[in-house]
């Protein structure tokens, strides 16, 4: 057909159809590749307790990318730039090369956001498996080890479109840093810290994930141990991020690595209770504390007659509770204080004005 054979901007009519035509399949056809090819990565690397369709999520849109960046270039092949617009060759400066520069680095990312959406479906595969084991390190280290080689490709990325790229000399490039390398570390001073901190704790092992720890003002329970900063949920819900190098330079108490956790009341009575009164009290909760199915029992702690405060007789009331979880701890001592009001009153005894606590 003569209209098929006409041209328009240089090109042929059917070639600019076969274009359009090629695009169009690709548009339709890039979610039934994309889930093709996510079926036979998901054969190599299949488990139980991550589903297909979690793979499929986390696949699908790099995959589409990569699919029609595909079509593209099968597509163009049938195009061509109009002479008369007297472009420069691809290898000069100029739209050519700008387009096709573009293309590559875009090309590159789509492969890398593949590997990147693998490593995290990878990783979620260990997760599970580290939560059927007992130790709570291997929980620690998936997450980290899933950052680092994201870490890693994104960097091999970076530097692999220098050198396809734009045919920069990559080896050269490091190379010649010199100063410039030295002005950027220092201007990543605290990244850098907070990078060779967190190694620190990974070859140290002062806590792992799930520990109940305690720095500074901040008390909870560690959520993640990450490359710049350590999440933690503390008590009231919320989650506090704390960079790695303070959790290297201060004190820090791992609260999980406690056999108990220690409670301490103090009693006070008004001055006119008898000391009859005083020693059948003292006895009374001591027994009560004793009885408590949530004591530590090779050292349940102890009741005594503190002394003679001003306006007050003190009754001195500590033990240990056999958990290092803190909600248990604050529940017997609650149960326990009921006792002892009980006990006190009881007994015909009167708290003093104010009533404290040590």
């Amino acid at each position: 057909m003569e209209f098929l054979e006409s041209e328009i901007l240089e090109n042929k009519v059917n070639d600019i159809l076969w274009f359009i035509g090629i695009i169009i399949v690709g548009l339709l056809v890039k979610r039934l590749l994309s889930i093709s090819l996510s079926k036979i990565l998901y054969r190599f690397i299949r488990h139980d307790k991550v589903s297909f369709h979690t793979c499929i999520e986390m696949l699908r849109k790099p995959v589409e990318l990569f699919i029609i960046l595909l079509m593209v270039y099968i597509a163009f092949q049938y195009l061509h730039f109009p002479t008369s617009w007297n472009l420069v060759a691809r290898e000069t400066f100029g739209l050519r090369m700008v387009v096709l520069k573009c293309y590559q680095c875009v090309l590159i990312f789509s492969i890398s956001w593949i590997l990147i959406r693998l490593i995290k479906f990878i990783s979620l595969i260990f997760q599970e498996r580290a939560a059927l084991t007992e130790t709570k390190l291997d929980d620690q280290f998936v997450p980290f080890f899933k950052d680092l080689a994201i870490v890693t490709l994104s960097v091999t990325t970076f530097f692999t479109m220098l050198g396809i790229v734009f045919k920069i000399d990559v080896v050269a490039l490091v190379t010649g840093l010199g100063i410039g390398g030295l002005a950027i570390a220092l201007a990543a001073k605290e990244t850098l810290e907070n990078l060779f901190a967190s190694l620190m704790l990974f070859m140290d092992l002062p806590f792992v994930v799930g520990d109940n720890i305690q720095i500074d003002k901040v008390t909870g329970d560690v959520e993640k141990i990450g490359f710049r900063s350590t999440r933690v949920k503390t008590v009231d819900g919320s989650v506090v991020t704390i960079p790695n190098r303070l959790l290297t330079a201060q004190a820090l108490e791992n609260m999980s690595t406690r056999q108990f956790r220690r409670a301490k009341s103090l009693i006070r009575l008004q001055q006119d209770t008898s000391a009859d009164t005083i020693q059948k009290i003292v006895s009374e909760i001591q027994e009560t504390v004793m009885a408590h199915k949530n004591i530590y029992t090779p050292d349940p702690g102890v009741t005594r007659f503190d002394g003679i405060g001003d306006g007050s007789l003190d009754i001195q009331v500590a033990y240990n509770v056999d958990s290092n979880n803190v909600v248990i701890l604050n529940t017997t001592r609650e149960e326990i204080n009921y006792k002892i009001v009980d006990i006190v009153e009881r007994n015909g005894a009167k708290f003093a004005n104010p009533v404290g606590r040590a």
